[in-house]
Parts: C-alpha cells; sequence; structure tokens
C-alpha cells in the first residue's frame, strides 16, 4: 500500500517500494491559481531533500517545486507541458511532477502524515 507524507512546502511525496512520486497539494494549487507552465526535472538527475527541482507557474505566481527527499529522478510528467491545467484539476492525481529512487527511507520520517499536513494548512488561517 502506498504511504503519503506532506512537507510544510506543500507538496506531497506517495512512496510505493522505493519510488515516491511527487506533486502539490490541493491547498498549493488553490494558492497559485490557474497554472499554465510546469517544468519537471530530467531523467537521471540526482536530487537533495529540499532541492528546487521542478518549477510550476501560475497566472499569479512561479514557483520552486523542491524534492521533499533525496533520490535520483526516474520519470518527469511530460503531459503537464501540454496539459498545466492537469495540476489544477487533479494535483494528488495526474498532475504529479515527478517520480524518484529513494536514496534514504528514513528521511520520510521528518514528513507530516495527511492529519498533521491538515492542521498545518489550518494553522496558516
Amino acid at each position: 500500500m502506498a504511504v503519503t507524507k506532506y512537507t510544510e512546502e506543500h507538496e506531497w511525496v506517495r512512496v510505493e517500494g522505493d519510488v515516491a512520486t511527487v506533486g502539490i497539494t490541493q491547498y498549493a494549487q488553490e494558492q497559485l491559481g490557474d497554472v499554465v507552465f510546469v517544468e519537471v526535472p530530467a531523467v537521471g538527475r540526482k536530487v537533495a531533500k529540499g532541492e528546487a527541482c521542478a518549477v510550476v507557474e501560475s497566472v499569479k505566481a512561479a514557483s520552486d517545486i523542491y524534492a521533499p527527499v533525496a533520490g535520483e529522478i526516474v520519470e518527469g510528467n511530460a503531459a503537464l507541458a501540454d496539459s498545466p491545467g492537469d495540476v489544477n484539476a487533479e494535483p494528488t492525481g495526474k498532475g504529479w511532477f515527478f517520480k524518484l529512487k529513494l536514496a534514504d527511507k528514513a528521511e520520510l520520517d521528518g514528513l507530516m502524515d495527511e492529519a498533521a499536513y491538515d492542521a498545518f494548512v489550518k494553522s496558516l488561517g
């Protein structure tokens, strides 16, 4: 079964085996507004935890997407180049940004579960 964790930067990471799928949360896409451009990282790129590795641009702003954990990019969501609106329509589904092979599963322990993330978002007021 997949485990989903969240960051304070509003990324989600869904882990199945040793591969993590990364995207932005419903809250993040609401804050961005209509997404008009997405840049995903290249396959084979090694990323450190917290490293900016993708970009999302909306009608309001451009934001970096950070790697919630360290690893090697194994897939970028190329469909977002033609359909950046998928990030708004399905941020936790087909609007995912990239997949990476985990370097250290223990890094997941520092991330929030859904209940903690929901409480975090509510605290933002």
